[in-house]
């Protein structure tokens, strides 16, 4: 596990999802401080909520900033899919006079990361062992559903794959699911697997649960969900909770066998980490498994829970130094 630090000239580090933006000053992975959030609603684009941050009292001159951003990278111009942001990359930095400006997926940056997380900030989910230099998967429901993983180069260096796996089709597994699918189908058309992976996923579960059992329409957000389910207070919230950790199951499964990723499978994003002792006896596990013939091969890979406060600060921080370096992640 990596535990010093890289000294480096200051720099700011960024995460923007579809719920909050933070931005830090960072030296080095294990010096990030003045760690600033804000609500992502509150902005539509990048240059107000970063010049706020960089005119703050006692801030020191700052050149380059790395930030990690809910949204496909393919070229200058950000058009948030979750969040109503449009912006140019290379004019947001001229008009902060910065040298270097550089976006990344959230989650390929919250994959490089992991290498340099503390274990106390890592929650083992049931058993498994981590085979060294084997690639690493990486999901995690929010706003909407990131995925990515690091794949090893052999030579002690890490490659952070940039994709947008949440957006795949959504593949039902029982009579449950499949009559979810076919709800969602009518609002919208192609079923992605966010569509049920997300907080608004959450709610979109609970709505058709309570709707089918004839009771009148209540607009929960996802917090009120999951509070009502880990509280045993909502029949129709704890049910929904249980869909969402087994359709997660199936999609960290997926995930699993794609990459090959013996090294493990590692959750992130703002559900998750809040659900406590709940998750490790949800349905996931029973789902994690159910493959077949490759129910011992899962059953192998260890399962992570991220429960640092801001890794995706960390990862910024950590491509910032040397983006393709770190030690195995735990």
């Amino acid at each position: 596990m990596f535990t010093g630090t890289l000294e480096q000239t200051v720099r700011v580090v960024g995460d923007i999802g579809g719920t909050h933006i933070r931005f830090a000053l960072s030296r080095g992975t294990d010096e990030i401080s003045h760690v600033w959030v804000r609500r992502t609603a509150d902005y539509n684009g990048l240059e107000a909520p970063l010049r706020e941050f960089l005119s703050q009292e006692g801030m020191p001159v700052v050149r380059t900033a790395v930030i990690g951003i809910a949204n496909p990278v393919t070229g200058d111009r950000i058009a948030m899919t979750n969040a109503n942001w449009s912006f140019s990359i290379e004019d947001t930095r001229r008009a902060l006079s910065l040298d270097q400006l550089v976006l990344l997926n959230d989650f390929s940056v919250l994959a490089l990361s992991l290498p340099h997380l503390p274990k106390e900030e890592l929650k083992l989910i049931g058993k498994g062992q981590a085979v060294h230099g084997a690639a690493i998967g990486l999901l995690g429901p929010g706003t909407g559903l990131g995925v990515s993983g690091l794949i090893p180069t052999g030579d002690g260096k890490w490659v952070a794959l940039e994709g947008e796996g949440g957006h795949t089709s959504f593949s039902p597994c029982d009579e449950t699911e499949t009559w979810l699918w076919e709800e969602a189908r009518k609002v919208y058309g192609h079923v992605s697997t966010e569509r049920f992976l997300s907080g608004a996923g959450l709610q979109f579960i609970h709505q058709c649960l309570t709707r089918k059992a004839g009771l009148g329409q209540e607009t929960l957000s996802p917090p009120e969900i999951t509070a009502r389910a880990l509280e045993h207070s909502c029949p129709h919230s704890m049910r929904t909770l249980d869909i969402f950790c087994s359709i997660l199951g199936t999609a960290a499964a997926n995930l699993a066998l794609i990459l090959g990723a013996r090294g493990g499978i590692y959750l992130g994003g703002g559900i998750i980490p809040k659900l406590g002792d709940y998750f490790e006896r949800s349905p996931f596990h029973a789902r994690f498994h159910d493959k077949g013939r490759f129910g011992d091969y899962l059953a192998a890979i260890p399962v992570y829970v991220i429960t640092s406060p801001y890794p995706g600060l960390v990862g910024a921080a950590a491509h910032s130094l040397n983006p393709a370096e770190g030690d195995e992640p735990a």
